[in-house]
């Protein structure tokens, strides 16, 4: 998109964001399930419908608009657009606290990711309005982030020594506790860097791995959400929220959760399952033709070995990062919900 058609964009969202019965909505990924399957049927239909026609929302999405994931929020506390909606992971420039809210391997499924992330909710609640003067609406998932290898591996600890491209901050500093070198690199540019053996291994969900190819670049799949869950975040300008009767706020609140983020939740974990059997050659594959690589069965140990790491090192590292108190008051929540608590600096 060039400066031009941006900027025209951006005016026609900004008109779209003072009209009193209009949301501006900027979404996730257009190309990915949970932008298709929720996030558009939503905002184009359920939500109007259920606000008996008195709210419209123009939608559109960061790729579309050809603003990086982590413009969204940022752009949303200045005004340009009424909703934001992508990954918190994409906006931890803003806040390292951001980082606490999908911490790899906490949790062992969607279900315990899901308890996480609700446990983390004062704390998001509160990052978002004192970061992007914003409001939290709800949440959804995007699919567990997990290991591609174009290399032979047999577990977690084979990762030591191989170039793998990181998910997310957190995500970086776990694998290079496990001794990889963790690299950051943009989404679109992993195929070519897999074939080439630039890395030997990324992290992504086993979805987006599959629609986008890597099956072709890459031989072995290791199903360990070592890139955590990856939370998608919907915020609305803390304006516009205060501008909304509590009746349009309870609709809001409301059917998002029925429309989005209940059931993305609940069929995460089944997903999930079905999109490991598309890359591993099972039976049944809804996205299309199943495919050969190799399974490599994630073990318990591999998990142990993670979440020593974190109590011994990511997250004490991170929260002194975070500064404040957030580490104790991840503790107090994420830690009470998932068992797993560090030392607070």
């Amino acid at each position: 998109m060039n400066k031009i058609t941006f900027t025209l964009t951006a005016l026609l969202l900004g008109t779209a964001a003072h009209a009193q019965d209009t949301l501006s909505v900027v979404g996730s990924w257009s190309g990915l399930p949970l932008h298709k399957n929720y996030e558009a049927p939503f905002w184009t239909t359920a939500l109007p419908e259920a606000s008996g026609g008195t709210l419209e929302v123009a939608l559109t999405t960061h790729d579309q608009m050809g603003i990086a994931g982590g413009d969204v929020f940022r752009m949303m506390s200045q005004g340009v657009f009424d909703v934001g909606m992508t990954a918190a992971d994409y906006a931890v420039s803003d806040s390292a606290a951001l980082e606490g809210l999908d911490v790899p391997l906490v949790a062992s499924d969607a279900n315990e990711a899901k308890a996480a992330l609700d446990a983390a909710r004062p704390i998001m609640d509160d990052i978002f309005a004192s970061v992007f003067n914003a409001h939290v609406i709800g949440t959804a998932p995007y699919p567990a982030q997990i290991v591609f290898c174009n290399a032979p591996i047999a577990g977690l600890a084979d990762l030591e020594g191989l170039k793998v491209r990181a998910s997310g901050r957190m995500t970086a500093n776990v694998l290079e506790g496990l001794g990889s070198e963790a690299v950051t690199m943009a989404f679109g540019e992993v195929p070519g860097a897999l074939q080439r053996g630039v890395i030997d291994c990324a992290v992504t969900g086993a979805g987006s791995g599959y629609s986008s190819g890597w099956w072709e670049v890459s031989t072995h799949l290791l199903p360990l959400a070592l890139g955590g869950w990856d939370p998608v975040v919907a915020a609305i300008h803390m304006d516009r929220w205060n501008a909304m009767d509590a009746e349009m706020q309870e609709t809001l609140t409301t059917t998002f959760v029925e429309q989005i983020e209940a059931p993305a939740w609940a069929e995460a974990q089944d997903n999930m399952s079905a999109e490991i059997a598309c890359l591993t050659g099972g039976d049944e594959c809804p996205l299309g033709d199943a495919r050969d690589m190799t399974l490599v069965e994630a073990t318990a140990a591999d998990e142990e070995l993670v979440k020593d790491l974190l109590v011994t090192k990511i997250l004490p590292d991170w929260s002194e990062r975070a500064g404040g108190d957030w580490g104790q008051r991840w503790n107090d929540t994420v830690g009470v919900a998932t068992g797993v608590t560090f030392v607070a600096n």
